[in-house]
């Protein structure tokens, strides 16, 4: 399988509705390595390494986010799986 990274930041209502708490969830079930936050400007960053399939499937979550989320944009920057990861943290 084909590894992928990708540093996200999504943009709109993203904090205060559980995005990084369901982000967790979501990244654990598709087995990504990484870690999401917020930032002070309102936005959410997060880094998914994990096979391209799982990745882009976090990716397209992260553009519907959780219920109460109401996100305008996603930044997505590619880069290559470095494998320095070894668990999806919620800071």
């Amino acid at each position: 399988m084909t590894e992928a990274r990708a540093h996200i930041f999504v943009e709109g209502d993203v904090q205060d509705v559980h995005f990084r708490d369901n982000a967790h969830e979501t990244a654990r079930a598709h087995d990504i390595e990484g870690w999401v936050r917020n930032l002070d400007d309102g936005r959410v960053e997060a880094l998914f390494e994990g096979t391209e399939e799982d990745v882009e499937a976090m990716i397209e979550w992260c553009e519907r986010g959780p219920i109460k989320a109401d996100v305008t944009h996603v930044e997505v920057e590619y880069g290559d799986p470095q494998g320095d990861l070894e668990d999806f943290e919620k800071h």
